[in-house]
């Protein structure tokens, strides 16, 4: 559906790792469906086998089964969201796509979409076309699209919960996580990070189950010597920062150097070696 393929064609511009195409979901051969990973069981073990393979390579190390789960779950969560958040963002359409509608890739960032439905609002040229469903104002569409992710990550979080070893709200936390920082990237490269920020500071005020907090994001004023140094960190010169919710472990892999935002880390400006991974 062009009313949504083509947010994701320029999503792909800024970001070439993540691929997005309009398919029917597919399993085998590396892909695993977002079905598959709700229902658990074989698909969803040999999903986090293959990251405990990749993190054992690249770091040298067998991780934790629950750091391995954890991570596996970033790795599908924060591509997942972009694709809510991305045609949100860049054209006011939310798509309605449940866990039989996604198939991924992780190996290559390969994910196909199956999209029937989606919410726009009235006078978007798109509201005409069929599966469109207007609503009345950007507050009704942010509703909309905390209600589609909410609907998509519920059962792929109730299947990794076991492996992760915990409770509802830090995986919400995690997910909160993961639509924040996901859109705070791609707003970053598209020289569009302010209004990222005030975007999903609105759509993630804290208090809107089953988020747990919010978007949380704080001023960080550069000085003008900073403005202009190549050697600041995106966060710094973006002129916001935030701490994240969760912590995904990967400090249990590589202890030197934390994520950006962790919650155990007192520096915010490090930049997020997760997001090129994901």
């Amino acid at each position: 559906m062009q009313a949504i393929t083509s947010s994701y064609a320029r999503l792909a511009a800024v970001h070439p790792g993540l691929k997005i195409s309009a398919a029917a979901p597919r399993g085998g051969a590396g892909w695993i469906t977002a079905d598959e990973l709700a229902r658990g069981g074989p698909a969803l073990t040999a999903h986090v086998a293959r990251e405990t393979d990749r993190l054992t390579r690249e770091h040298g190390r067998a991780p934790r089964p629950d750091v391995a789960a954890t991570l596996a779950l970033h790795r599908y969560l924060w591509p997942a969201c972009l694709l809510f958040t991305a045609p949100w963002f860049l054209r006011r359409r939310v798509p309605l796509l449940p866990v039989t509608a996604v198939a991924a890739h992780p190996a290559t960032g390969r994910i196909t979409v199956r999209v029937r439905d989606f919410v726009c609002l009235p006078d978007d040229p798109a509201a005409r076309l069929p599966g469109a469903r207007p609503v009345p104002g950007e507050a009704a569409l942010r509703r909309e699209l905390r209600a589609a992710l909410a609907g998509h990550l519920t059962p792929v979080l109730t299947a990794f919960r076991p492996l992760l070893r915990r409770g509802p709200r830090a995986l919400w936390g995690m997910a909160t996580d993961e639509v924040a920082e996901g859109l705070w990237y791609v707003g970053r490269s598209l020289g569009e990070a302010d209004r990222a920020v005030a975007e999903l500071t609105a759509l993630l005020p804290g208090g809107t189950a089953p988020f747990a907090g919010g978007a949380a994001f704080t001023a960080v004023p550069a000085s003008p010597a900073e403005a202009d140094s190549p050697s600041i960190p995106v966060r710094q010169t973006a002129g916001a920062t935030r701490k994240r919710l969760s912590c995904c472990l990967f400090y249990t892999i590589s202890p030197t150097a934390p994520c950006a935002g962790c919650p155990r880390d007192r520096n915010p400006d490090r930049i997020d070696r997760r997001a090129t991974a994901a």
